[in-house]
């Protein structure tokens, strides 16, 4: 039906890994791996490079093909299982695609699995390595090695297809799952919804998701805004057509989307996919490789007996399927057991992937502006189990694993942009917006002043100002040293790091009626007025959703879905001081040695609806460099002359405040002579 379902070609070569001395044993769990095919060895890999004690690495891909019992209530919660065709042993099952990256002698490993969630198919783990090489998904050169922080601590590491969105372009990890149809084969329909949006004037047709049960376009509704709080006009369906039973365009043929509209497409879907495999998928190869030694036909698991502890790492979309994966307990396996001991979700909000739904979207992501009427931030939000006032529903993250004993050690990583686009707040308050007490196994950080993910400081795109260049992978790697620490051998972690109510770094939004967003009042942040500045305080903000009377179960029936014409559940972000820098939070030298105002969100510039939120960017508004310049200009910031007076003194200061976080193991010695060596290059008062 389309690319989104990798089906195997070609032929597989089976290779017997008995070479590498692990033993044969035949799997016995009911939902496994039943077959593994590594069709590609290199090794050693990374060009022959070696890495400390460790030694040369290797590299494996192939595929894995799994099943699930139906039956089973750990498979069971899994939406449309039911409807999915079954094998000859009543079995469901899926392939996806695998890749390893291993010592060649596994004795010199640290016994450590580290299991990147990919993201949309791709390999991000290049941040924890301090890649300066671009991200790749089949890394090979030396060089894509990075500095090699993973592996000269010895970790293996794997990653497996899980998401129905995700491309097999350029080495993209896939999975195929079955189609839900009916028990008399008859195809399933139902309703589904597109969010469009092109910051471009010359597109002009749109793919949908899922085809089109029928072309009939009085079964859809196509209609547009500018901005997001304005009300969505109707499209008459003389102005649009289905191309094919998965594209529409405007009319007259050749006519564009206008830019940075926002159009939304209602109509009856079908063909829907069963997404939520994937959670199965994930949970099963990771078992495999902690637990067996074998596939079903003997082939040896390439880390049969020496993973003695897992770990998992997400960055961004990932962050929020480790959220449903944890939610709906797939953290543990068909025998009871743990499958990941330590999770590191970097920038995954308090928001779910959507991927246990009918007709599942797993490629959006809600911010400031964009898709806020998918299933992402449904309650729970929270890892404590909870009572929600207003839904009336009980849960929390942690109420599956808290009943089987499988809970994992969890780091949860995020920007000032999941806080300000995502409402990351309610990962650590109730319902209420009270602070909850941290869980037994559960920390929290926010990176302070931190756009989503990286950004790039000389590039602006569609927002007014450039990018936020902050770097949290110094924080993620000396994170991830704690974490393991805590895992391996119960050394308290650090302790929490995000805004709370209870010290006053907490400043709530204030609600905007008829509207998907709130506002952060500059007087409560405490930001500053800077000259030539726009400030609006836009922020998301949760309500109640209502996607009909079947959506617990997966089903959703109402769409768009109706609210109450409220904000629902409190969200807050961090109170910034004089410069316009957060305070709480892991403050990195570059933001507690500031050159800039950075912020975690970020306003659209002329052309690209002015002033609606910028998604996932940043800010950098640098500080003037004289006393005569901010003078001049009016800027209440104090220039960098007045700052720190001499380039030493610069230097100086980025040292100590290094050194602080590596006392607080929130930086590593590497990292910090990093900062030092960087800080003594600049040109900052040279």
């Amino acid at each position: 039906m389309d690319n989104r379902r990798v089906r195997s070609t070609g032929w597989f070569i089976r290779l017997s890994l008995l070479s590498i001395g692990i033993a044969v044993g035949v799997a016995t769990t009911e939902a496994r791996i039943t077959r593994i095919e590594i069709t590609h060895v290199e090794s050693p890999t990374f060009e022959g490079r070696s890495f400390g004690e460790v030694g040369p690495y290797e590299k494996l891909r192939g595929k894995a093909y799994g099943e699930v019992d139906p039956a089973d209530p750990r498979n069971a919660i899994i939406t449309d299982i039911e409807h999915a065709p079954r094998n000859a042993n009543g079995m469901v099952e899926y392939s996806m695609d695998i890749y390893l990256l291993k010592p060649v002698d596994l004795q010199k490993g640290n016994h450590r699995l580290f299991f990147e969630v990919n993201n949309r198919g791709n390999k991000r783990f290049g941040a924890m390595n301090h890649g300066s090489h671009g991200p790749t998904n089949d890394p090979t050169a030396a060089t894509d090695a990075g500095d090699g922080f993973l592996m000269d601590h010895g970790y293996s590491l794997a990653w497996s297809g899980w998401d129905i969105a995700a491309s097999p372009r350029n080495d993209g990890l896939t999975i195929t799952v079955p189609v839900a149809s009916h028990r008399d084969g008859s195809k399933i329909e139902g309703p589904s919804y597109e969010y469009i949006a092109f910051d471009n004037d010359r597109t002009t047709a749109a793919t949908l998701t899922y085809p089109a049960a029928v072309l009939d376009k009085n079964q859809a509704t196509l209609t547009v805004r500018q901005f997001l709080n304005d009300a969505a006009t109707p499209i008459s369906s003389s102005n649009w057509e289905y191309v094919d039973e998965q594209t529409i365009r405007l009319l007259p043929s050749d006519t564009a989307f206008k830019q940075s509209h926002i159009y939304e497409f209602t109509y009856r879907a079908t063909e829907p996919l069963v997404a939520g495999l994937g959670l199965a998928a994930t949970r099963d190869f990771v078992s495999f490789l902690r637990y067996e030694a074998s596939d079903d036909l003997g082939n040896a698991n390439p880390l049969a007996g020496d993973v003695q502890y897992t770990f998992s790492w997400t960055r961004s979309q990932p962050g929020r399927y480790i959220n449903d994966f944890q939610t709906l307990g797939f953290n543990e396996d068909e025998n009871g057991r743990r499958v990941i001991d330590g999770m590191e979700n970097w920038i995954g909000g308090s928001g779910g992937v959507a991927i246990n739904y009918r007709f599942a979207q797993t490629a959006r992501t809600e911010r400031n502006r964009s898709n806020h009427f998918y299933p992402e931030a449904i309650f729970p939000f929270a890892y404590p189990v909870l009572k929600d006032p207003v839904s009336g529903k009980t849960g929390g993250r942690s109420a599956r694993c808290l009943a089987s004993g499988t809970c994992p050690k969890v780091f949860e990583v995020n920007s000032a942009n999941e806080y300000w686009a995502k409402a990351g707040s309610l990962l650590h308050t109730d319902t209420e917006g009270n602070d909850l007490p941290d869980p037994e196994n559960v920390r929290f950080f926010l990176v302070s002043g931190a756009q989503h993910g990286t950004g790039n400081a000389s590039r602006m795109g569609s927002c007014q100002q450039f990018q936020n260049s902050t770097d949290a992978a110094p924080a993620l790697r000396a994170l991830l040293v704690a974490l393991d620490e805590w895992v391996s051998s119960d050394i308290p972690p650090p302790e929490s790091r995000v805004p709370r109510v209870s010290d006053g770094t907490a400043v709530f939004a204030v609600p905007q009626p008829a509207t998907v967003t709130g506002v952060i009042p500059r007087e409560s942040l405490g930001f500053p007025k800077i000259p030539g500045f726009t400030y609006t305080g836009v922020i998301t903000t949760r309500y109640l959703f209502d996607f009909g009377p079947r959506s617990d179960n997966g089903i959703i029936t109402h769409y768009p879905p109706r609210f109450i014409d409220r904000p629902i559940y409190p969200s807050f972000v961090s109170r910034t001081d004089v410069d316009g820098n957060e305070v709480a939070g892991i403050r990195l030298p570059s933001v507690a040695v500031p050159v800039a105002t950075t912020t975690g969100w970020a306003l659209r510039g002329e052309g690209y609806a002015l002033n609606d939120g910028c998604e996932g960017s940043g800010q950098t508004i640098p500080f003037p460099r004289t006393q005569s310049e901010r003078v001049t200009s009016g800027d209440p910031r104090l220039s960098l002359e007045e700052r720190y007076g001499t380039h030493g003194d610069y230097v100086e200061a980025v040292t100590q405040a290094a050194r602080r976080l590596m006392d607080e193991r929130l930086l590593l010695e590497r990292d910090v002579q990093r900062y030092i060596k960087e800080a003594a290059n600049s040109e900052i008062l040279k």
